[in-house]
């Protein structure tokens, strides 16, 4: 584990991300982690609900960057890849984890991961849940576990090497900035010319993917021209 997080365990906890924002108003420092066995009232991106029973990993990380909060978004790339590195990791040597814009980790096309971003103030709460036995069955995607693809691992285990990974892309980022993260997101993500559609709001944009823009915002050429999605949701566009 990086030497820059210092970790919190609670058994059962409403949202490890509220309990981080509690303590900042106590004025919790740079690094604090809180990690959960389970949470009653966990969430993901766009007011999903997220799954949390025992026997996954579920933590939210507290980051002081100093940075604006327009380039704290770039840290949701961060956590993806240091996501990514760690079921890599768990899994047997043959097997690669994929990633899918904005921050989703796959592996063989299902769902294995999920990452919130809020920033409060000049903070940045990083919430990450990774599925360890457990998956929900109820959703309109596929999910998977790390058991289920014939990995074996603790959940304290896969907190520590996720955290370890956590820290060398964070200092990467703080030291080279944003760059060589896109580039290692790209080398993980759909190949250039990826027929998708992208969800923004109440509108699908269908095109082929044309990579990511310097702040993280998907490109997408369409017959309209380039355009750049700022949030949403991504699939393969059908047919």
């Amino acid at each position: 584990m990086h030497t820059m997080f210092t970790i919190r365990h609670h058994e059962t906890i409403g949202s490890t991300n509220d309990e981080v924002r509690r303590l900042l108003k106590d004025g919790a420092g740079h690094g604090l982690v809180v990690h959960a066995d389970q949470q009653t009232a966990g969430r993901g991106r766009l007011a999903h609900t997220w799954f949390s029973p025992p026997g996954n990993l579920y933590m939210s990380v507290l980051l002081r960057t100093d940075q604006p909060a327009a380039r704290c978004a770039e840290l949701s790339f961060v956590a993806a890849l240091a996501v990514a590195d760690t079921v890599e990791a768990l899994l047997p040597r043959q097997m690669q984890a994929t990633l899918k814009w904005p921050n989703d980790v796959l592996v063989k096309g299902a769902k294995i991961s999920g990452i919130l971003l809020e920033q409060v103030d000049d903070a940045t709460i990083l919430g990450i849940g990774l599925n360890v036995l457990e998956a929900p069955s109820n959703t309109a995607y596929k999910t998977t576990t790390i058991v289920a693809n014939g990995g074996i691992a603790s959940v304290d285990g896969a907190r520590d090497i996720l955290l370890g990974h956590l820290g060398q892309h964070f200092q990467t980022w703080q030291t080279d900035g944003f760059v060589p993260i896109r580039q290692q997101w790209l080398a993980r993500s759909y190949p250039i010319g990826a027929a998708i559609t992208a969800n923004a709001g109440q509108q699908a944009v269908t095109g082929h993917f044309a990579g990511l823009d310097v702040d993280g915002a998907l490109l997408l050429e369409t017959p309209l021209g380039l355009q750049r999605i700022i949030a949403g949701e991504v699939t393969p566009a059908a047919g």
